[in-house]
């Protein structure tokens, strides 16, 4: 089995480009909404560390945010008693899928919580500032605190594009994406069969 991380910054497209590729995602994102909404002892955890914010599962996202608002610490509280959890589901999700060729890593903090392994391949996702920009003001609540603290938590975007192996420019165009992926697994396909990556 090879491993794709995808990483790159907030609202870079990683999740588009990931199902690009057709192979098994684990979108992290997904699972900690899944934890938010149904994890009775995260649940706890998070009522213990942050007194008098959270009231009952599933945990609103309002919540969250007037957590993070409330104590610059409080992001990195939330990260510990969660980030736990995720690499359990990880855990299952590539015993699950130990016998396919390729599995997508949609993790946004891949290399900050050190999850790389040996033979792993990592695909910076690079994207114009101002439609990043763009793509981010439409979402729903967004704020810019809580967009610099989940900021805090991740490490400088040149430290990771340095950590890649590949690059795709994402212009948020499928055709000229999806080629990019197309070519990049041509690359790894073909060097695993000829030599050691």
């Amino acid at each position: 089995m090879i491993r794709i991380a995808i990483v790159g910054g907030i609202g870079f497209g990683k999740t588009y480009v990931s199902k690009l590729f057709k192979f098994p995602v684990f979108n992290a994102d997904k699972i900690v909404l899944n934890i938010y909404a149904k994890d009775k002892k995260v649940f706890k955890k998070l009522k213990k560390k942050i007194p008098n914010i959270f009231s009952k599962l599933p945990i609103k996202k309002d919540e969250l945010i007037k957590a993070i608002l409330r104590d610059k610490n409080n992001i990195n509280i939330i990260s510990s008693i969660v980030h736990p959890v995720v690499k359990k589901h990880l855990n299952f999700f590539l015993n699950k899928y130990r016998k396919t060729k390729f599995v997508v890593l949609d993790i946004p903090l891949f290399l900050e919580k050190k999850l790389y392994k040996k033979g792993d391949i990592v695909i910076f996702i690079q994207s114009k500032k101002k439609d990043v920009q763009k793509k981010i003001k439409k979402r729903k609540n967004y704020n810019i605190l809580i967009l610099k603290r989940l900021k805090s938590l991740q490490i400088k975007l040149s430290v990771k594009k340095k950590k890649s192996h590949f690059i795709i420019k994402n212009d948020f165009k499928k055709d000229s994406t999806r080629k990019k992926v197309k070519d990049i697994l041509r690359i790894i396909n073909y060097e695993r069969n000829s030599i050691r990556y």
